[in-house]
């Protein structure tokens, strides 16, 4: 479709963010196709979840949040890649909101006082966008001389599978997030494993509660206000000790070293004469916003991240980011989807009133 189709709000995303941004838009008074749309990268429901690795279960993840308005009826062996899926299209159906899929965004410009969305499907011209695009589709690997010699196997986090392929082998997992350790933890029944992270991991011991949190999240609403990267979440908040964790550090698995100082083709080595033989490295070294699309908004601070004040960003009034800084995680996306859709409808709704 070559035509410029105009609407109030341009949705990017339908994952935890996008769809929640997507139900307060319409309780606020948006019409769905004429005053709002979401354009989903996707060709089916479920965001990064269709994507995660058959042995995540809903019991492993740190929670699966209900969407506003709809319980999650996940059960806990379930896989997280079907159940999730299954009810965002659910929720997708019984909301009525207008999905279009797949359709990838490939700009964001500025128009007069709103902006031109181009997409692989024809233009879209809002006067408003919320980005909920998230971070699954840029995964981060650091990079470490000799990395090009190695012989063996690397891949992230975003390829694994299942922990029988490593089945005999000597394993290095590069990482000191959730992800890194639920993975050492499976890989380490098949296989010898070798842990590495840049920072000694920080454990919590005791619940993750509702004052922790919000101590987690104001202090990165604190850093993306001024531009600077949020850093990852476990370094805001710890690695909660579940049950499964317990049992991995009474194996021993989870005694890790400062990270290497090269790769060479056999392995890995430190600068003090360590080294160990490696046939696969894997990286769960986590990810970066996907954000490329609105490069031509030059939002960066010198610092590399975005500003951002709640969810929206320091500057443009009418354009918000759901799940990234503050509102990236599950019940943060929930909290920012709303509170894009408030301000948008203080400031859009009226006025189209009176138009």
């Amino acid at each position: 479709m070559s035509s410029t189709r105009d609407v109030d709000v341009v949705v990017i995303g339908a994952g935890q963010g996008g769809l929640s941004t997507a139900h307060h838009l319409a309780r606020l008074g948006f019409e769905p196709e004429n005053g709002f749309v979401v354009l989903d990268g996707d060709d089916g429901p479920g965001g990064a979840w269709r994507h995660r690795w058959p042995s995540l279960t809903i019991g492993t993840t740190h929670r699966v949040h209900d969407l506003p308005g709809m319980p999650f009826p996940g059960r806990g062996e379930q896989p997280a890649a079907e159940a999730v899926p299954a009810y965002f299209a659910a929720y997708e159906r019984r909301f009525d909101l207008p999905v279009h899929r797949p359709v990838r965004v490939t700009a964001v410009r500025r128009e007069g006082e709103g902006f031109l969305v181009e997409t692989s499907d024809g233009d879209w011209r809002a006067r408003a966008v919320v980005n909920a695009t998230g971070t699954w589709t840029r995964p981060f690997v650091p990079r470490y001389p000799g990395q090009d010699t190695f012989r063996g196997r690397q891949l992230h986090t975003v390829d694994y599978r299942s922990a029988a392929e490593f089945a005999g082998q000597s394993v290095v997992v590069v990482g000191g997030g959730a992800s890194a350790v639920q993975l050492l933890a499976e890989i380490s029944e098949v296989a010898t494993t070798t842990w590495v992270t840049r920072r000694p991991p920080v454990w919590r011991e005791g619940p993750f509660d509702e004052d922790a949190g919000r101590e987690a999240v104001a202090r990165v609403a604190a850093a993306v206000r001024e531009g600077r990267s949020p850093g990852s979440v476990v370094g805001n908040t710890g690695l909660v000790v579940t049950p499964w964790i317990s049992g991995a550090r009474d194996r021993g698995v989870l005694t890790r070293l400062p990270v290497f100082d090269r790769i060479t083709p056999d392995g890995v080595a430190w600068d003090d004469g360590r080294s160990v033989h490696a046939d696969t490295i894997l990286w769960a070294t986590g990810f970066r916003a996907a954000v490329a699309h609105l490069a031509p908004l030059h939002l960066r601070a010198p610092g590399g991240a975005i500003p951002v004040d709640g969810t929206r960003v320091v500057g443009e009034a009418r354009l918000h980011l759901v799940g990234y800084g503050p509102t990236a995680s599950t019940i943060g996306a929930n909290r920012g989807g709303r509170a894009a859709a408030v301000d948008l409808a203080r400031q859009l709704l009226p006025a189209r009133a009176a138009a």
